[in-house]
């Protein structure tokens, strides 16, 4: 006997038999066994959550020769024909293949008859949105009233494309997509039963890559027997799916949070070179990039169903919420992109690279990062003039940021200004020295904070320099210093961003400080709700808030501005400007 697949063997038979569509065999079980059955169904749903599947279940309780219910015996012979795909009373049409409407005049023509052995004729057409709209035409009026021995269900897996008079006479059932919970507990069963062997995360790999349809996990599973030779492991499943191993992605996030672009195409290289998938790299960054951001938002968080939770507490502690959230919305466009790139390869790297080129204001450049040449300009600094091309684009991009746009009334023209807003920028400098005119040097710090309980400036100034990153960053320059008393530091924080000081973060930011006191220390940390706390963001806010109010005075000030809004009836649109980072 030929070999069965195992999406046709493992096919359920019954109600009870199946996965992940409880709500659907409620509503179907409870109609049979209360004999309140309707005429017309319609399911719909993604390919492989068991549509054709349910209505063959569903013509074997109708049909089932120890009387009609919602458990079919499953032994009579009318059972095990419908079970066997031969009981003549169960018509099955692939819509695809007859869309003409003679096809379905002819079908028509057919239902007037009554039943050859069983109690009802079932017609189950599949993929019925294909059918074309003189065939729904015809279908109208005998799906609405049909005689009392013919049942009618429809599947597809677009309904958008059914007509609403059709829509409207059927009761229309949607399937969900399976979890991969749900995958796989069905795949342990399957393999158990068989006798396979099976590592429970090359399991889990199948269950995932399956996509939310037991059809496409089964076929995977028998893909994945076949190319392991019987047995299931984590990394036989990786090569036949082409996937790449956690810890590569991990180490490109970290180079990504680092800004090392070198050691980002060294990985690139070395991915290459093994044959991975590179679209299933952008996939993995971006699936990484979400738990990522969800340990930012939530410290504590995990669940069961994914490992590796203890890397991606790393990545989240090395990286922003900003560049999380960039990150992941660069791998979706840079997936979305891949196929228009020269090659894979290209198109990876150059996502990676935009994702160094595009992180928020305030930071260096992967690339200047790596090649050490490049430095972060502050607002108003001079410096040697760029030649050529590149210096003029650079020039030009300068002035943009500056200035912003302004809008002519008669042609719609955006035209950049030429201010460059110096007295935003001479009114920073002169800030951040006054600042820094009042920060004592480390050592005096740092004995200050030890010995007395005094609540200076001189916090800020450590908050600044700590060795820490990510989210215990935010949470350093978002405490203000209350008392620090015998090594018990009380802070306090604003109560919007109570949950920066999760107990997780408060301990990591603990350590860095015991760190550079050279000494164990003891923080506590209250709310506060007056939201005028003296912090390092609050500095850098206020900052920000002068500077942009420069920038705006510079630009109204400007005399090719006053030209334009004189001469052409231009105005400065508010929003775009920006003072230089």
């Amino acid at each position: 006997m030929s070999y069965q697949v195992l999406a046709r063997k493992w096919r359920p038979k019954a109600f009870t038999e199946m996965v992940g569509q409880a709500h659907v065999v409620q509503a179907l079980v409870n109609g049979l066994d209360q004999d309140r059955v309707h005429h017309a169904f319609l399911f719909t749903g993604t390919r492989g959550v068991g549509k054709t599947t349910l209505a063959r279940i569903f013509a074997k309780c109708l049909n089932c020769e120890r009387g009609m219910s919602s458990k079919p015996c499953g032994e009579c012979a009318s059972c095990v024909d419908i079970d066997e795909g031969r009981f003549v009373d169960i018509i099955e049409i692939d819509a695809a293949s007859r869309t003409k409407v003679e096809d379905t005049r002819e079908l028509l023509e057919s239902v007037q008859y009554t039943p050859t052995r069983g109690r009802y004729k079932v017609y189950i057409i599949d993929e019925v949105h294909m059918l074309s709209n003189s065939s729904f035409n015809a279908l109208l009026k005998t799906l609405e009233e049909p005689p009392p021995h013919v049942k009618f269900v429809l599947a597809t897996t677009d309904p958008d494309k059914i007509p609403v008079t059709i829509l409207s006479r059927c009761l229309q059932f949607n399937l969900r997509r399976m979890t991969p919970d749900q995958v796989l507990s069905n795949l342990e069963n399957i393999v158990s039963s068989e006798g396979v062997e099976a590592e429970p995360e090359a399991l889990s790999r199948l269950a995932r890559a399956a996509d939310g349809s037991m059809r496409d996990g089964l076929s995977l599973l028998d893909q994945a027997i076949a190319f392991g030779a019987g047995k299931l492991t984590l990394a036989d499943v990786k090569q036949m799916l082409g996937l790449v191993d956690h810890g590569y992605i991990a180490a490109l996030l970290l180079a990504l949070a680092r800004e090392d672009a070198r050691r980002i195409l060294d990985i690139i290289e070395e991915l290459v070179a093994q044959s991975r998938d590179l679209d299933s790299v952008l996939v993995s960054l971006a699936e990484t990039l979400h738990r990522v951001n969800l340990l930012l938002c939530v410290p504590d968080y995990s669940d069961a169903e994914r490992s590796d939770w203890e890397s991606i507490r790393d990545i989240a502690a090395a990286m922003s919420m900003e560049d999380a959230q960039l990150f992941y919305q660069l791998a979706l466009k840079g997936r979305e992109e891949l196929g228009l790139a020269p090659d894979p390869r290209t198109g990876l790297e150059m996502t990676l690279l935009r994702m160094l080129a595009f992180r928020p204001a305030g930071r260096e450049s992967g690339l200047e990062s790596a090649s050490g040449s490049g430095q972060a300009s502050a607002a108003g600094r001079s410096s040697p003039p760029a030649s050529g091309r590149r210096g003029a684009q650079a020039a030009a991009a300068a002035a943009h940021a500056a200035a912003g746009l302004l809008t002519g009334s008669g042609a719609g023209e955006q035209l950049p200004s030429k201010s460059t807003g110096t007295a935003r920028a001479q009114s920073g400098q002169t800030e951040a020295r006054h600042l820094e005119a009042q920060r004592g040097p480390a050592a005096a710090r740092t004995q200050e904070l030890a010995e007395t309980d005094s609540t200076d400036i001189s916090w800020l100034d450590m908050a600044e320099s700590l060795a820490v990153s990510g989210p215990v960053r935010e949470l350093a320059r978002n405490l203000h210093l209350k008392a620090a008393k015998n090594q018990v530091w009380d802070f306090v924080i604003d109560h919007g961003l109570r949950h920066l000081a999760s107990r997780d973060y408060l301990e990591r930011l603990r350590r860095a400080i015991g760190d550079e006191m050279g000494c164990e220390v003891e923080l506590r940390v209250a709310d506060s709700k007056d939201g005028a706390l003296h912090t390092l963001a609050a500095i850098e806010q206020s900052r920000m808030r002068t500077q942009l109010s420069d920038a705006e005075r510079s630009i109204d000030e400007d005399p090719t501005v006053r030209a334009l809004k004189k001469n052409f009836a231009a105005r400065v649109i508010e929003d775009s400007i920006q003072p230089l980072q």
